[in-house]
């Protein structure tokens, strides 16, 4: 009764077991098939980060800071103005080019009438030397018949001596002042032209002191307070502009055998989980691992050397809609997997466009104004 109680059980343990068994293989084969069709032609990485634009705001000027109109966090407009320095000194310096130019403008125009004054200097010279030869001519005869004395003949003949003389100086004048003022106006004289490129350069200093913002985005960083001292090069607010965002996906080098630019990639964000999907694809792979260039680059050569697997990153492009539906920030952590079926593309980047691939127009200052209000005063001072 008991071995025929047994052999059931046996066969029942035998049958699971190889139902298991079955199961397993079952779910290695379906795993190669999905390996092979699915996981091998996508190379995933969660060594990525969200990358972009830090535009540092500087000024052009040195000045104390009076307003400061943008905060972190807050949307600021390409052109806005965001800070406001102190303008006296601008303004005095202003106010001195306008004096400059104006003293120049009168001190050309002298130049221009010295050059008639020595014109009827020599006319004048001219008519001295023909009364003392015509003097002359008289007290010749005289001097024969002993009606004049000798000496009174000498004196008309150097009469007629210093009067050449005085002409030549008097030419010698003119054409020393024409050499000055030949061939131009006096508002187009050299020297009123250069005290206008100083007045034309004192009012764009005035207009400076309003910095504007050069783009479109967030302050994400602002180190300049009220009262601060702003001098050229020193940044005062970050912004950035948050459609112009990027990921860097840091693969293995390993792992990078099949990347090309232009494959798909399919990226998550930590901020929104596997909920949101933004879509992109490779524009590029950097000329160098991270290390290389690191403030102090690993030394291969010395003789206690390890290898590390390194890193390359590789420039995943986003889809500007998708950025605008869920908006990322810069340094956010990120997985990225790309579709590395094909392989028939490039493994370098493009040649850099034609056209520029970051532009401002809130900069530009317009001169034309500046050279008109110069030219105002030109005319007032002719």
């Amino acid at each position: 009764m008991s071995t025929e109680t047994t052999k059931p059980n046996d066969n029942k343990r035998k049958t699971v077991l190889a139902g298991i068994t079955l199961a397993f293989v079952a779910a290695g084969a379906a795993y190669a098939v999905y390996y092979e069709s699915v996981l091998s032609k996508v190379q995933e990485t969660d060594n990525a980060y969200v990358g972009g634009n830090l535009v540092n705001l500087s000024s052009q000027v040195t000045g104390n800071v009076t307003e400061i109109r943008a905060d972190e966090t807050q949307m600021v407009q390409a052109g806005a103005p965001l800070i406001q320095l102190d303008a006296a000194d601008a303004d005095i310096a202003l106010a001195q080019a306008d004096a400059k130019l104006g003293a120049a403008v009168r001190q050309q125009r002298q130049r221009y009438a010295d050059v008639a004054q020595y014109d009827a200097t020599i006319t004048l010279r001219k008519l001295q030397l023909k009364n003392a030869e015509d003097d002359l001519a008289r007290r010749k005869p005289l001097a024969a018949d002993h009606t004049v004395s000798g000496e009174e003949v000498e004196h008309a003949r150097q009469a007629v001596d210093d009067a050449r003389a005085a002409i030549a100086v008097a030419i010698k004048q003119e054409e020393a002042a024409k050499a000055g003022v030949n061939g131009v106006s006096v508002a187009q004289h050299p020297a009123v032209q250069a005290a206008k490129a100083d007045y034309v350069q004192a009012w764009l200093a005035s207009r400076r002191n309003t910095i504007l913002a050069p783009v479109s985005g967030y302050v994400a960083k602002r180190s300049v307070q009220i009262g601060a001292r702003a001098t050229p090069g020193t940044s005062l607010m970050a912004i950035v502009p948050l459609d112009q965002l990027w990921v860097d996906a840091n693969f293995k080098e390993s792992e990078l055998k099949n990347i090309r630019v232009g494959q798909a990639a399919k990226v998550e964000a930590d901020m929104y989980g596997s909920k949101v999907e933004f879509h992109g694809r490779v524009v590029g792979l950097s000329a160098g691992t991270g290390s290389a260039f690191s403030l102090l680059p690993a030394q291969n050569a010395s003789g206690n050397w390890i290898k590390v697997v390194q890193r390359l990153p590789v420039r995943i492009a986003l889809d500007p809609k998708e950025l605008k539906d869920h908006p990322l920030r810069i340094g956010l952590s990120t997985t990225v997997s790309v579709d590395i079926s094909k392989t028939d593309g490039p493994v370098l980047g493009a040649a850099m466009p034609q056209t520029p691939v970051y532009t401002t127009q809130a900069l530009t200052q317009p001169l034309q104004q500046a050279a008109t209000a110069a030219d105002v005063i030109i005319a007032k001072n002719l």
